[in-house]
């Protein structure tokens, strides 16, 4: 068993990946305000999770606003990125299988 805490998680890096199994992996991402989000679509299902902030995510053509407790569910080759960037978001982010696409600036 390992545990991991997510809320005490420092790095110069914006993704810090923490677990990575066959089955998954699993890291932080942290944007600040008003930051540009990099990454491009994965080739594994993605989940978002935020433990704190605010902003919105397009996921294909489509924009919605997120905040602590919000999920978002991304499926492989989808184009996706965070906005409007209001408080520094701290995502816990799930990659199922393990991400395989070679690490972007960001998950």
């Amino acid at each position: 068993m390992d545990i991991y805490d997510v809320g005490t998680m420092r790095s110069r890096e914006r993704y810090q990946e923490f677990l990575r199994v066959p089955a998954l992996s699993a890291g932080l991402y942290v944007l600040g305000v008003g930051e540009t989000d990099p990454q491009r679509p994965h080739q594994e299902d993605e989940i978002y999770y935020v433990t704190s902030g605010r902003g919105m995510i397009r996921v294909g053509v489509e924009d919605r606003p997120i905040a602590a407790g919000s999920v978002v569910y991304v499926p492989p080759r989808v184009a996706h990125r965070f906005h409007s960037i209001t408080e520094e978001l701290r995502l816990l982010v799930v990659f199922a299988p393990a991400e395989t696409s070679p690490p972007p600036a960001g998950p």
